[in-house]
C-alpha cells in the first residue's frame, strides 16, 4: 500500500456523488469512478435492483463505461475509486480489466477482498497485482453506507441487500 496523490480526494469525491445516485435510487449506497491520466473514464453506482443484475455493482458498471470508452478491456493505466472497500467478483473483475490501482474509502470488513474478510489483491490470488489504497475519505464514504443500513433496519425490510 502507498500513499494518496493530491488527485485522490477530488477523485473520491467524484465516487461519492455516484453513492449518492445509488442512494436516491434506493439502491445500496456505492459509487466509484475508474480514471486514467486524470481523465474520468467510466462511473458507476450500484444499480443491481434496477438492472435485475447480481453483477451491477457500482465498480462493474464504472469498468463496463470506460472499457466502452476506450474501445479495450485491458485499463493497465487506470484507478478505481469506489466508495466502499471492493468485493471477492469485483476485485476479480478489476484484475482481469489489469487496473493498476484500487482506492477505497470504507472498509467492509464482512464482505471486503482488499484485506478485510478476504485479501484477493495482494498478487497470490490473482494472476494481476494491483496496488490498494484504503481508508480514503473514510468517515465520508462509511456515513451513507451507515445511513442506509439504519433505516433498512428501522423499517423492519432485511438488512442484506447488494
Amino acid at each position: 500500500m502507498k500513499g494518496w496523490s493530491e488527485d485522490d480526494p477530488t477523485f473520491m469525491r467524484e465516487a461519492l456523488s455516484g453513492a449518492q445516485a445509488a442512494a436516491e435510487a434506493g439502491e445500496v449506497p456505492v459509487g466509484a469512478v475508474v480514471v486514467q491520466d486524470r481523465e474520468v473514464l467510466g462511473r458507476g453506482h450500484n444499480r443491481t435492483l434496477a438492472d435485475v443484475d447480481p453483477t451491477a455493482h457500482a465498480e462493474i458498471v464504472a469498468l463496463r463505461e470506460a472499457a466502452r470508452a476506450i474501445g479495450n478491456h485491458r485499463l493497465n493505466e487506470a484507478t478505481m475509486y469506489v466508495t466502499l472497500e471492493p468485493c471477492a467478483m469485483c476485485v476479480g473483475a478489476l484484475a482481469e480489466a489489469r487496473l493498476s490501482r484500487i482506492v477505497f474509502g470504507a472498509y467492509d470488513e464482512k464482505a471486503g477482498a482488499c484485506g478485510s474478510a478476504l485479501d484477493l489483491a495482494d498478487g497470490g490470488a490473482l494472476l494481476h497485482v494491483m496496488e490498494i489504497n484504503g481508508g480514503l475519505l473514510e468517515d465520508e464514504c462509511a456515513a451513507p453506507l451507515a445511513a442506509f443500513f439504519a433505516a433498512r433496519r428501522s423499517s423492519g425490510k432485511p438488512e442484506k441487500q447488494s
